[in-house]
């Protein structure tokens, strides 16, 4: 498989749970905090490198690839390096939302299993205890049988793209100069693809 293949999969695969997400905010109600990037500026988000694929081979066609790698080589913070901070209180936003990584999409709407297999909204504090109410609703809605993305579900679907890439799970800022390696690698002796065919 290539890794334009690769990527248009990975892509494919964050559309549908753009899709998903949409539904299940839509009919929980819940939402993040306008300005809110607590979860974000966290020093211990681990990812694995093909969900930031789409974000490498586009930084790649922009002619970015090598400058962005060697700014994160040169980074000496664990926190997200794509997280754009406004402030000292936990806000700001991600400088590359359209390319996140599927952590970052599932995070505050999808659910885990607990040791007994039961469904386990996996949100943050500021949700849990400040839209407690409707947290607790959704929580029970879960358990009659609301749809909600599952994180198992969707790393599986990631790792059938690629085993080696999507298994790996390490810290985000590593994963992110893995998946700008595995770019560069692929191209070094490959023609660039067209990127006029890679429009977001």
């Amino acid at each position: 498989m290539t890794l334009e293949q690769k990527v248009r999969m990975v892509e494919n695969l964050f559309g549908q749970l753009e899709k998903e997400s949409a539904q299940f905010q839509k009919a929980s109600g819940l939402g993040c905090v306008s300005g809110c990037g607590k979860c974000c500026n966290y020093p211990h988000i681990e990812a694995s490198p093909l969900e930031f694929l789409p974000w490498a081979f586009h930084l790649f066609l922009a002619g970015e690839a090598e400058t962005t790698l060697d700014t994160l080589n040169g980074n000496p913070y664990p926190n997200c390096f794509l997280f754009k901070p406004l402030s000292a209180l936990d806000q700001g936003h991600c400088g590359s939302y359209v390319y996140r990584g599927l952590i970052c999409r599932l995070f505050g709407f999808g659910a885990t299993r607990d040791k007994y297999g039961s469904l386990r909204l996996a949100t943050c504090k500021i949700i849990r205890e400040g839209q407690a109410e409707q947290y607790k609703t959704v929580s029970e809605a879960i358990t009659k049988g609301l749809y909600v993305p599952v994180f198992t579900e969707y790393y599986m679907q990631l790792n059938q793209i690629d085993y080696a890439l999507g298994t790996k799970m390490v810290p985000v800022n590593k994963a992110l100069k893995m998946a700008l390696e595995e770019v560069l690698q692929y191209y070094t002796y490959r023609p660039a693809p067209d990127a006029g065919k890679w429009c977001v």
